[in-house]
C-alpha cells in the first residue's frame, strides 16, 4: 500500500490515522512546490493533483474520508462502523457538515496563519480575515452546543469524523481562529492532542517525489 501526501490538512488526517491504527504503508511525500503533483505519473492516478491519494494492488483512492473509511475498513477499525448502518449515518452526517460549514469557515485562518508559511507563499493577510468571523463565529455555536457533555463528534467514541472535523481546527492558536469562547470546541482539541498519533501524525523519515 502507498499513500502519497503532503504537509496539509487533509494527508494530515489521513496520516494520523495511518499512525494510530499501525497500518503498514510506504508514505510518499510529494513535493507540492516543485510540481511533482502535475506530473503525467501522477495526475493517471489522481486527476485533481492533489493529495492524500492511496495506491493498494489495482485500488485507487483519493478524497482522505473515503481513504480513512478503507483504511478503518481494512484494519477492523470503528472509526469507521463499516458494520453498522446507523452510526454510519451519524458519521457521514458529520463529515457532510464539515465539508459544507466547517471547513469553509475555518480555511481562511488556516490558509493564512498555517499554509502560507508552511509553503512560503507570503505573509499572512490578517485583513482578508475580518469579513470571515461572522461565518465563522455561526459555525462555532452549533458545533459548541453539539460537543457540550460529549468527548467525541459522534458515536461516543473516536472516530473519523474527529480527524476530519479537526484537521484544520487543531491550528486554531497559531492560526488566530476566534474559538476561545467555545470552550466545548477547545476541549475537545485538547483532547485529541493527547492522542500521541494526532498530536504528531507526520512520517519521521518519507520517501519524497
Amino acid at each position: 500500500m502507498k499513500i502519497y501526501w503532503i504537509k496539509a490538512q487533509a494527508p494530515r488526517r489521513v496520516l494520523a490515522l495511518v499512525k494510530h491504527l499501525g497500518i503498514n504503508a510506504e508514505l510518499i511525500e510529494m513535493d507540492l512546490m516543485a510540481g511533482a503533483m502535475k506530473t503525467p505519473t501522477y495526475s493517471a492516478i489522481n486527476p485533481n493533483m492533489k493529495a492524500p491519494t492511496l495506491v493498494d494492488g489495482d485500488l485507487i483512492l483519493w478524497e482522505s474520508s473515503a481513504i480513512m473509511a478503507y483504511l478503518c475498513t481494512k484494519a477492523g477499525s470503528d472509526m469507521w462502523p463499516a458494520h453498522n448502518p446507523a452510526e454510519q449515518i451519524e458519521v457521514l452526517r458529520w463529515l457532510s457538515w464539515n465539508n459544507c460549514h466547517w471547513a469553509p469557515a475555518v480555511a481562511p485562518f488556516y490558509f493564512e496563519h498555517v499554509v502560507k508559511p508552511t509553503f512560503k507563499i507570503g505573509e499572512p493577510d490578517t485583513a482578508a480575515l475580518k469579513g470571515k468571523t461572522d461565518d465563522f463565529f455561526r459555525w462555532a455555536k452549533v458545533f459548541d452546543a453539539h460537543l457540550a457533555g460529549r468527548s467525541y463528534v459522534a458515536c461516543e467514541r473516536l472516530t473519523i469524523a474527529d480527524f476530519q472535523l479537526a484537521s484544520m481546527a487543531t491550528y486554531w492558536r497559531e492560526s488566530e481562529m476566534p474559538l476561545e469562547q467555545f470552550q466545548n470546541i477547545v476541549s475537545w482539541i485538547d483532547g485529541l492532542l493527547r492522542i500521541p498519533a494526532w498530536a504528531d501524525p507526520w512520517p519521521a523519515k518519507a520517501h519524497r517525489s
